[in-house]
């Protein structure tokens, strides 16, 4: 687990199971002034969801080992049905993005393609985080 703290900062539970990609993201998140937590797989994302800590977003690949990306958020809106989502992928996936949003109009959906636009995902983050 990967932890980069700032003062008073919104907190972003971060899930990429590429090491690298993973590790960039948590330190551009940083640069951004986001406490982020930072993790390889769903299942412990959800142990981190089922813990008292406060998330203000969640950031999830979609191409998960194990339980992939939908499966996460799926569980994830049984524990935190109003927990704004980022979905990340190589591809864009239009398709999964309405049918998670039909789902979970209670939520903030959206997604980024990979490699990502860092001035979009700032903006991104800004608009479902605050």
């Amino acid at each position: 687990m990967t932890e980069i703290d700032c003062a008073s900062a919104k907190t972003i539970l971060l899930v990429e199971d590429d090491d690298v990609v993973r590790q960039l993201t948590a330190e551009v998140l940083g640069e951004f002034g986001y406490r982020v937590v930072a993790l390889r797989d769903g299942h412990n994302a959800l142990e981190q969801l089922r813990s008292e800590q406060h998330f203000d977003l969640l950031m999830s690949d979609i191409g998960l080992p194990g339980m992939d990306g939908r499966e996460l958020v799926e569980a994830a809106r049984q524990l935190r049905p109003t927990l704004p989502v980022l979905f990340a992928s190589g591809y864009y996936e239009r398709e999964l993005l309405e049918e998670v949003r039909a789902r979970d109009s209670a939520a903030a959906t959206d997604s980024i393609v990979k490699p990502y636009d860092f001035k979009l995902l700032a903006q991104r983050l800004s608009e479902l985080a605050g």
